[in-house]
């Protein structure tokens, strides 16, 4: 992963106003991947919206980590049902043109 996708975790948690440990906690629960290039941690930036959103849920609606855990798995197995409605309906409707 090239270091410009990367955003330091002390910038990212200076800018946002949180402790180090949310992001620790998000990696030890599998919802975050942080990259360690030169014993600097980084996270990149194309998670920064899901960080976002479990801080959310997290700080104003006070989700606890497990219950954000459920509820990331909940949203990526919706988000792939509704691929796969998708394609089912492009299927259907490829035979129906027939």
């Amino acid at each position: 992963m090239e270091k410009e996708e990367l955003i330091s975790i002390q910038q990212f948690c200076t800018h946002y106003n949180i402790e180090f440990s949310f992001l620790d906690s998000l990696q030890e629960f599998g919802l975050l991947e942080i990259v360690t290039i030169e014993e600097t941690r980084f996270v990149p930036i194309e998670k920064i919206k899901d960080i976002e959103q479990f801080m959310r849920m997290h700080y104003e609606l006070e989700i606890n980590l497990e219950g954000i855990d459920a509820i990331s798995h909940l949203l990526r197995q919706m988000t792939s049902l509704q691929q796969e409605i998708i394609t089912l309906r492009n299927r259907l409707n490829r035979h129906e043109e027939e």
